[in-house]
């Protein structure tokens, strides 16, 4: 057994102390479990990736390049598209991601 106070008053603060002390540690884990859920809600609510963006520039109406979705190169300024119009971006000259490669992805073919 470990080391506890003979004398009754103490084992009996001691007892509180620890209920006090475990009461607290209830909290922080019924806390922690909160803050799980909310984050796994906030995974499954988030809309699915795009399968293409297009990336904005600076005044954002031009576009500057094409990606495929989820490319890390992709910058903030970048919109979701459909594949035809990936297609079409490309066609009409908007430069390909180099990282991503989406030409290389859509099997598009210059010229």
């Amino acid at each position: 057994m470990t080391d506890l106070p003979p004398d009754l008053l103490r084992l009996r603060t001691l007892e509180t102390f620890l209920q006090l002390l475990l009461g607290e540690v209830r909290r922080a884990i019924a806390y922690a479990e909160q803050r799980e859920a909310e984050r796994q809600r906030s995974i499954e609510a988030r809309p699915p990736t795009p399968d293409w963006l297009l990336e904005l520039g600076l005044n954002r109406a031009s576009p500057v390049q094409v990606h495929v979705g989820g490319c890390w190169n992709a910058g903030k300024r970048s919109k979701g598209i459909g594949r035809e119009d990936a297609l079409r971006a490309l066609a009409d000259g908007i430069k390909a991601c180099g990282a991503c490669r989406p030409d290389n992805e859509l099997g598009y073919l210059e010229g």
